[in-house]
């Protein structure tokens, strides 16, 4: 069983920074693809980035160029580096495998951008 926490999360003015990162459990992360997903208030949840077992990444058009993912299958962990942040950017973030398994899931991390 895979257990994520998601962590980083917080309060940014536009144009900030932040760093989130999602701790996972279990000896088998390294074999799974993972991705960040997003959801908005009175929005359905949507995909940002993944990452392949092997590092090569996917970005929404709507991140690209503004977000990195990364993962670290030492440590079991992945990573969004997040830049140039707008306030359409705020949302509740979740890692996740990808696809998305539904047992998964976990209390993600809240970005808000707001000046």
């Amino acid at each position: 069983q895979v257990q994520l926490v998601e962590s980083g999360g917080g309060l940014v003015q536009p144009g900030g920074s932040l760093r989130l990162s999602c701790a996972a459990s279990g000896r088998i992360f390294s074999f799974y693809a993972m991705a960040w997903y997003r959801q908005a208030p009175g929005k359905q949840r949507e995909l940002v980035a993944r990452i392949t077992s092997g590092g090569t990444t996917y970005y929404a058009d709507s991140v690209k160029g503004r977000f990195t993912i990364s993962r670290d299958n030492d440590k079991n962990t992945v990573y969004l580096q997040m830049m140039s942040l707008n306030p359409e950017d705020t949302a509740v973030y979740y890692c996740n495998t990808f696809p998305a398994t539904v047992f998964y899931w976990g209390q993600g991390t809240q970005v808000t951008v707001s000046s």
